[in-house]
């Protein structure tokens, strides 16, 4: 092997960019991060992990929902402004309409013990999920700007930050993304 990460593939159409993120969008209810990495990364190979850090991180400094950023970046990516409109209502129609026939049925159930049970066990999962996404996106660490070290302090930091201080996310992201672009900056200035 040379080293080099693997070569990536691009959707084959439009149809094939939609129906990946309507997909994705399905099986992620909730959180569709997790979902998003293994498919786009391990499954379909559009992106390869870097480039998937690289997007999210933009995504989520972005106002809106990070993977529905992410999807219009990628769409835009392979399609230009049709592909942003093809992984965006991937990304949205089926599970909005789905969304619908959910409240309209939790409207009908909200007051049965098992329904906030259900709601307390996917919370879980979601939480899992999430984690688990951190821990296979580790390696992408190794070509960051800060190092790993450092970005792993901020990750502490921050954790510390919201546990502990219960410190408000806008502060948050404005105090240690701010460190973290500063730190970036001294790396590669």
């Amino acid at each position: 092997m040379s080293g080099q990460p693997p070569a990536t593939t691009r959707p084959a159409s439009l149809w094939a960019l939609f129906c990946a993120f309507t997909w994705l969008a399905l099986q992620g209810f909730g959180g569709v991060l997790a979902v998003a990495q293994r498919e786009l990364v391990e499954r379909l190979n559009w992106l390869s992990r870097e480039d998937f850090v690289e997007m999210l991180a933009i995504a989520q400094v972005l106002p809106g929902p990070n993977v529905v950023n992410l999807s219009l970046m990628i769409g835009d990516r392979f399609f230009g402004l049709r592909g942003a409109f093809s992984a965006l209502a991937g990304m949205l129609l089926l599970p909005s309409l789905i969304v619908i026939a959910l409240a309209a049925l939790y409207g009908q159930l909200a007051a049965h013990p098992l329904v906030a049970d259900v709601l307390r066990g996917m919370g879980a999962v979601s939480a899992g999920l999430i984690i688990g996404t951190g821990i296979k996106l580790l390696p992408a660490l190794r070509r960051n700007a800060i190092g790993r070290w450092p970005a792993f302090a901020l990750a502490a930091l921050s954790f510390i930050a919201i546990l502990v201080f219960r410190l408000p996310l806008p502060l948050l992201v404005l105090v240690f993304g701010g460190l973290g672009m500063f730190m970036a900056w001294r790396q590669l200035k």
